[in-house]
């Protein structure tokens, strides 16, 4: 299971631009990233290791789960009597558990699942899922349908577009109610 640490080193805007550009494209050639952020191939390279060292960047293929030929795809919400995070490591061992967040609110986790139909997704609820030690509720929401299937947290700042056009994605920037720059969670919507 992969674990994103909370104590990722900060990222100046040379490593913003080369996140970006392989977010656009995970193949792209070092040489060509390095042109762009004016860097030599050898120090992109080292940067791009860097990252990756610090759990900060994974390069993987993104496959539309249905196109793998498993129908179901679900999110559980859990509730846990004890420590969330002993839950969660379990809950990655399970091969159906594909992404896992410890969250605040109704639910102390949320994670989603794929199964090849409905059957398997009971099994996996009923036979591994409610059985990890303290698991005290699940709550399961089936997807109908996949709207939206993108990973843009590379990018970051507005995003140029053309004529503003009313069903168009929403960006949000910081607000303050002081006028200044925003605190984290608070947004306004452009």
């Amino acid at each position: 299971m992969t674990t994103f640490r909370r104590e990722t080193p900060s990222l100046d805007a040379t490593d913003e631009a080369i996140i970006a550009m392989l977010h656009e494209d995970g193949r792209r050639p070092y040489g060509e990233i390095a042109r762009a952020v004016g860097l030599s191939e050898a120090a992109t390279r080292k940067r791009v290791n860097r990252l990756r060292d610090a759990g900060v960047l994974r390069i993987v293929a993104l496959v539309h789960p249905l196109s793998l030929g498993r129908r179901v795809v679900a999110m559980l919400a859990i509730d846990v009597d004890g420590r969330s995070r002993e839950v969660a490591q379990h809950l990655g061992r399970l091969a159906p558990v594909e992404y896992i967040v410890i969250t605040a609110g109704s639910h102390d986790i949320l994670a989603e699942v794929i199964a090849a139909d409905m059957p398997q997704l009971l099994m996996l609820i009923d036979e591994h899922v409610r059985t990890i030690p303290g698991v005290r509720g699940v709550e399961v929401f089936v997807y109908f349908s996949i709207e939206k299937l993108v990973f843009n947290w590379g990018r970051r700042g507005p995003q140029p577009s053309a004529a503003p056009d009313p069903s168009a994605r929403v960006e949000l920037e910081p607000k303050s109610e002081l006028g200044g720059a925003g605190s984290p969670g608070e947004g306004v919507a452009r």
